[in-house]
Order: structure tokens, then sequence, then C-alpha cells
């Protein structure tokens, strides 16, 4: 199998990994507080990650790397976690989903003002389209839905897009799933002393399918995911693999759907895949051919 059919098979298994993240951060905040476990998720991946870097001899980022490092740990190790934590107390794992479909969008537009990216004209017609199809989408939800749930879901996603792309800016350097691991690692002695002090006083309440979610998040959406996303882009090319970030809101509520046994609204999905269709425009016209492919061969290889 060639390089590029086996980076389209690595980026799809990462973007199947990051869809059960919310849904699995859904079962987890019924049983664990969302601080708790913002903060125990990203101490557990921090060991695992630590423990990766030592065997595989990796070279320590120079000092010029650690701010951008620390940048991409506020952004995707505690700000993206704590937020949707957070917000899926107020809204359900389906509702939420459909924020997630501007991932990609608020990754470009970060992009711009972080890596110096020049999108052409057109790209911020899909980028105004995307975002007013997701504001309407909250504006007309009936009174289950949460003010407060949308808006830390907003957050979440901007968050998460400074965080995706200062680690892809940086990728370039230092490679991409070391990028994560050494976020990881920088807030590991914040994160593990917390997560110590808010540990709670028994966990007899907290059910089995909670404890799952712990170890999906901790292990899978904090750190196995990164390593199969990134090698997806490095291999099949960022522009093309990346391109499969945007099923990531239809695998989610199909397990929304399956798995928790949520209600998926036709608004619902008729929003998703409108706004699927609007970041899918936006990303087209983020950046030139010939650009992705200098911003491509100037990644290191994977060690």
């Amino acid at each position: 199998m060639d390089e590029s059919k086996s980076g389209w098979i690595y980026g799809f298994i990462g973007v199947a990994i990051f869809s059960g993240s919310l849904p699995a951060t859904r079962v987890a905040v019924a049983d664990f507080d969302p601080v708790f476990l913002t903060l125990i998720r990203a101490a557990i991946a921090g060991v695992l990650a630590l423990a990766l870097l030592v065997l595989l001899r990796q070279e320590r980022p120079g000092r010029s790397d650690l701010a951008p490092l620390f940048i991409v740990a506020l952004g995707v190790v505690v700000g993206f976690p704590l937020l949707t934590a957070l917000a899926l107390e107020h809204i359900t794992s389906a509702h939420s989903i459909v924020f997630i479909g501007l991932l990609p969008l608020a990754t470009a537009i970060f992009a711009v003002l972080r890596a110096g990216d020049r999108p052409r004209p057109a790209f911020w017609v899909f980028a105004v389209a995307g975002s007013t199809l997701v504001a309407g989408f909250a504006l007309t939800q009936d009174l289950s839905a949460s003010w407060t749930g949308d808006i830390l879901m907003f957050a979440a996603i901007i968050a998460c897009g400074l965080g995706y792309a200062e680690g892809a800016k940086l990728s370039r350097k230092l490679g991409g799933w070391q990028v994560i691991s050494w976020a990881l690692v920088l807030s590991l002695p914040i994160m593990a002393p917390l997560a110590i002090y808010t540990l709670p006083a028994s966990f007899a309440g907290v059910s089995q399918p909670s404890w799952i979610a712990l170890a999906y998040v901790s292990l899978f959406s904090m750190l196995i995911g990164f390593v199969f996303w990134y090698r997806g882009l490095a291999q099949g090319g960022i522009a093309a693999v990346g391109q499969l970030q945007l099923l990531q809101p239809f695998m989610g509520l199909m397990l929304a759907a399956t798995l928790l046994q949520e209600e998926v609204s036709w608004p619902m999905a008729a929003v998703s895949v409108a706004v699927v269709v609007c970041v899918a425009g936006a990303k087209n016209f983020a950046k030139s051919p010939e650009l992705s492919k200098s911003k491509l061969a100037s990644q290191p290889a994977l060690r």
C-alpha cells in the first residue's frame, strides 16, 4: 500500500477517534465533575506522553518553542476539554456536535492570524455563511436548548481552533505527535496536582460507563487520536486528508444516536450538512495548491 492510501486510512481513524470525544464526555460528566474530568484526562495523557517521548528518545523543544507549546496546551489540553465538559452539562452531545462543523473554519481563521496564511476572497463568503447557519440554528431552538451551553461550545471551538493552528505551525519543526506530547508534558506539573486536589471524596457512585468514557477521553481523545491524525496528514497530504475532519459531525451524530439514544432531529442533521458544505467550500479557498504543497514539503519526516 502506498503512502497516499495509508495516509487516508490513518486520517480516517484519527477523525473516527475524535468523533467519539463529545459523546464520551457527555457520559463522563454524568458522574464526574467537569473540572476534575478535564484535569484527570490531561494528567493521564500527560504521563503516557512523557513515557512515549522518553522511550522514543525525542529531543527536547527549544526555548523558542515553549510559548507556542503553551498555546497548544491552553487550547487543546485545557480549553477545549474543559469548555466542552461544562457545555455538556447544559446541552446534549448531539446538539454540541453541530458546532464541531465549524472547527476546520476556526483553525483556518487562526492560521491567518498566527501562521500568515492568506485565503482567497471566496473563503470569507463560505465562512460568513457557515457562521450564520450555526447562529441561526441556536436562535431557533426550543426551551430545551441552553444559551449557556451554546456559548461554551463557541468558546471551545475558538480555543481548539487556536490550539490546532499553533500546533500545525509548530509541527513543521517538531513533528505532529511530538507537539501534542510535549504540550501534555508541559501541562502535567499543573494538571496532575490539581487533579489530586479536586479528587472526589468517593468513587462509589461512578458507573462503569463513566469509567469507560474517562478512559476513552484520556487515552484516545487526548493522545492516540493525534498520533493517527498527524501521521495521516503527513503521509496523505494536509490539504487532502484534512478534509476528512468534515466527517466528524456526521460520525458524532451517529454515535450520539446509537450509543446514547439521543434524538437527532432533522433540522439538526440538516444544519450539520449545510455547515459541512460551507466549511468544505471555505477550506477549498483557504490557500493555493502551491502553498499547500510547499508547507507539506517543509514538514519533518515521521520518526
